[in-house]
């Protein structure tokens, strides 16, 4: 059974997020979409208000695939995002 998992990264474009998830392992299908072996993922962003007058990117990426899978698999893409954005 499929399990779904959805994040937020701040920071970072979905340009970058990308490249991160084919350095995991994954092949870019669409322009929003990167698949595994065994896992997908789907990417949207949008601007977000910090503060008054401040906006960042705020990119969100839908994990599809088995949970055994995808803990691991989000946690590597969270430390490389935290990385780059914040």
């Amino acid at each position: 059974m499929a399990t779904r998992l959805e994040r937020s990264f701040r920071g970072i474009s979905e340009r970058l997020a990308i490249r991160y998830l084919t350095n995991l392992g994954g092949e870019q299908v669409t322009e929003d979409t990167v698949e595994g072996d065994d896992w997908t993922a789907t990417l949207s962003s949008e601007k977000v208000g910090v503060g008054p007058s401040l906006q960042l990117t705020e990119v969100t990426v839908a994990f599809e695939g088995a949970e055994d899978t995808l803990e691991p698999l989000v946690e590597q893409f969270a430390q490389k995002a935290m990385r780059a954005g914040g």
